[in-house]
């Protein structure tokens, strides 16, 4: 058959364009032209107008030309495949449709939309359904929100809002639905937030994020009682958080009682496509309507979310807005409709099933790791993962802990789900950086707080997860706890050695996600508040510089950009074998050399302005004596001249240098005596770490080593210093006449106490050795 010319020109323009914006690769040129040229400033239209490839240069450019300023991690909207072509041509189609004549358009669109809506009706089991298009996913909801208004108050289209304030209308949601859903339904519908009604979750018995249903009917009975009306219930078939299912059966039976309508919405309601459905999402067949997000669950953009609803009345609808008299607008239907025909039933379901084994692969695993527990409704199948990292604390004494009083414990309990949430948010930032992939994210639960969720329906086809990436999250997962577990063991460990060490300071800081907080108490003199906070701040930051600078595995910084505390050092996460003391020790010590540092360049300004000042005055008084030893007759210029002649005058130049390191001013008499510089007072030696110790090959900073590596090494240092013991015990060869000096002699004695404290085995032998056989070896030597 002959394709329209008109279509297939459409068709390829598309996918010229498709293919030049999906081209990441730019001339040099452009990317130089680029930094220079802001062409994000909007500027004046041109008039002669720009041709269709400059036009999508330009989105090209807009589309990407922040990625140079991003990180190499910069990842990619969404994955477009075949499939999501099609969904953008039914845009381009939609548009060239809208102009036909009014009675093909008509045609076309109700095939179109009567089409659309069996497949989806099939599809998910929902049989005699009507279907409502719209780009918002809470727009269906509040249309049914209308239609049901119109339901239940007859004159509602004459009277309007005094059929509402004589009989107030009530619609209850869940406390675990969308964050301000309940706000966006009553702001729409010009209702008060008094309207709305949040049924709180199960307490006792059952899952934390179902839906109490006991606790519902005994509000929708008080709603009756008080003269008002129950509307509609929002149930869920897949919480937004944890992905839990309502008990949607019971509360169909509720509704039914109550004459109220049952809407469900969630990400589970994917899995009605399959072959096996839980009892508890199959319940959502028999509902008032539901709201189906295709666009995620099957990786294509720009298509719209469908609500599909019974209702018998097609008035009430129009009156509503479910249905539209315009044919245009039954157009939005039309990129689903070539989508779901290039997929094909089969594709459909492949996809919503690859999601599923994905989640229930992670499930698996999860289930063989310690120290992580999963919060999902259905241990056997569950198309959302919600898992956290969790940890008793062993090293406490929970006797101690119930002894104590209520008022105290529940700030320590607070102050432990507080570190969790941080640790638990660190985690999940470092799955989702390493498995980009996986689409992993971080959700705050009320009851568990915040964990990391794994939700495949939502972003396996976006970004084309597969099982590789599920096992590199699992992998990754194995080398991330026991980086958690070494730091939340050694963070109580690392607060008490700070708070012992004088010149630190403990920072708690629960939101940060490392070892701890510390901080470098400056020993002000008087100074004002001003300049004490600048001294602080420029010693801590030198201190942070100079332990990045050190051979460590430790991250270092000043903490997040925003919320952290000043003038600190944030040690981020350690492993198991991390010395506690010695990082603090080396914190402390290289924090006091700098407060030396400070202080002496502060000092040195003031001494050498007062050594100025006194090398002034005693050279004045050196003139005035020279002019008295040599008279008066020699300062005239030409009787002095003769004079000096006839009579030198022998002088010895007189000076003064000041020596920096003693902060003293001296004279230079012994430089021009000895025609060489003297060397003045032996600097002080620079302080170190009283904990330096000797280290393996190979072994960095901070680390702890093996217990058979530190005997060996002890083992080895103490033969080494047998060796040097015996050295040094030996008798010198002496000349003959020539007597041994008292310098060699205190120089034996002190070789022997040394040894004498490198080991104890040998105390007994060096203790025989008495000054008497010395004397003996001294004469038989003399003798010699």
């Amino acid at each position: 058959k002959m394709v329209d010319p008109t279509l297939a020109e459409m068709g390829k323009n598309l996918n010229e364009a498709m293919k030049m914006l999906e081209d990441n690769q730019r001339k040099v040129e452009e990317e130089n032209e680029k930094k220079y040229a802001r062409k994000d400033i909007p500027g004046p239209l041109q008039g002669s107008g720009q041709d269709m490839v400059s036009i999508l240069q330009l989105v090209q450019n807009l589309m990407h030309g922040e990625e140079e300023e991003e990180t190499s991690q910069a990842y990619r909207l969404q994955n477009v495949g075949e499939q999501g072509h099609m969904a953008l041509l039914g845009h381009s189609l939609a548009a060239y449709i809208s102009v036909l004549d009014r009675e093909r358009l008509r045609k076309l669109t109700t095939r179109i939309l009567s089409d659309t809506t069996l497949w989806l009706c099939r599809l998910f089991r929902y049989e005699n359904g009507s279907a409502y298009y719209h780009e918002d996913d809470r727009e269906g909801l509040l249309k049914i929100c209308r239609l049901v208004i119109h339901t239940r108050y007859e004159d509602y289209t004459v009277e309007g809002f005094n059929m509402l304030y004589t009989k107030q209308p009530v619609i209850y949601i869940s406390s675990a639905a969308r964050t301000g859903l309940g706000q966006a339904l009553c702001n729409q519908l010009g209702l008060p937030l008094s309207c709305m009604c949040r049924v709180p979750c199960n307490t006792m018995f059952g899952s934390q994020h179902q839906m109490d249903v006991a606790l519902l009917d005994r509000l929708i009975k008080d709603d009756i009682e008080s003269g008002r009306l129950p509307l509609l219930l929002v149930a869920n078939a897949g919480t937004p958080g944890a992905g839990h299912t309502d008990k949607l059966g019971r509360l169909k039976e509720l509704c039914e009682q109550y004459n109220m309508w049952l809407h469900v919405e969630g990400v589970n309601l994917a899995t009605l496509a399959l072959g096996y459905v839980s009892s508890s999402v199959l319940a959502a067949t028999k509902c008032d309507s539901m709201t189906l997000t295709l666009g995620s669950w099957l990786g294509l953009p720009a298509v719209p979310a469908v609500t599909l609803y019974r209702h018998e009345d097609p008035s009430l609808s129009l009156a509503a807005g479910l249905t539209s008299s315009q044919p245009v607008e039954k157009l939005r239907a039309l990129p689903l409709w070539l989508s779901l025909q290039y997929l094909g039933h089969d594709g459909i379901v492949e996809r919503i099933k690859h999601a599923s084994q994905l989640s229930q692969r992670l499930l698996e695993n999860l289930k063989n790791l310690d120290f992580i527990k999963t919060s999902v409704e259905d241990e056997l199948s569950s198309p959302v993962v919600v898992f956290r990292f969790f940890q008793e604390y062993s090293n406490r004494d929970q006797t101690s802990h119930a002894a104590q009083a209520s008022t105290i414990q529940h700030p320590i309990i607070s102050s432990e789900r507080h570190i969790y949430d941080t640790f638990n948010q660190w985690l999940g930032e470092q799955l989702g950086q390493l498995v980009p992939a996986s689409g992993v994210d971080v959700v705050e639960l009320e009851d568990e707080g915040t964990c990391v969720r794994f939700s495949p329906l939502m972003t396996s086809a976006v970004l084309g997860t597969e099982i590789q990436d599920v096992d590199q999250l699992v992998d990754c997962l194995k080398m991330k706890i026991p980086v958690l577990t070494s730091t939340l063991q050694l963070r109580e460990e690392f607060e008490q050695e700070v708070r012992r060490t004088v010149g630190l300071l403990y920072i708690e800081d629960l939101s940060w996600p490392g070892l701890g907080v510390v901080r470098y108490n400056y020993h002000s003199d008087g100074k004002n508040d001003d300049k004490q906070e600048k001294e602080l701040e420029k010693i801590n930051t030198e201190l942070l510089k100079k332990l990045n600078e050190l051979e460590s595995d430790l991250t270092f910084s000043l903490g997040p950009e925003f919320g952290g505390q000043k003038n600190c050092v944030y040690i981020g996460m350690v492993t198991e074998d991390l010395d506690v003391s010695e990082l603090v020790e080396t914190i402390a010590a290289t924090g006091r050399e700098i407060e030396e540092n400070s202080r002496l360049l502060e000092n040195m300004t003031e001494v050498v302005r007062k050594g100025i000042q006194e090398a002034q005055l005693q050279l004045q008084k050196a003139n005035e004596e020279r002019l008295l030893e040599e008279g008066l007759l020699r300062q005239i210029p030409v009787v002095g001249s003769v004079l000096n002649w006839f009579s030198p005058f022998q002088a010895s130049p007189k000076g003064r240098t000041f020596n920096l390191t003693a902060g003293s001013l001296e004279s230079t008499e012994s430089t021009y005596v000895s025609k060489a510089q003297g060397t003045g007072t032996t600097p002080p030696p620079t302080p170190t770490s009283s904990l330096a110790k000797q280290r393996l090959p190979g072994q960095k900073i901070f680390k702890r080593s093996l217990r058979n590596s530190d005997a060996f090494s002890e083992t080895s240092s103490v033969s080494h210093c047998d060796d040097l013991e015996k050295m040094d015990l030996r008798p010198p060869t002496l000349c003959p006449g020539q007597e041994q000096g008292p310098l060699e002699t205190e120089k034996t004695e002190k070789h022997k106490g040394v040894a004498q404290a490198t080991k104890t085995d040998t105390e007994d032998i060096q203790r025989d050795q008495s000054p008497k056989d010395c004397t003996k070896v001294e004469e038989q030597e003399s003798q010699r």
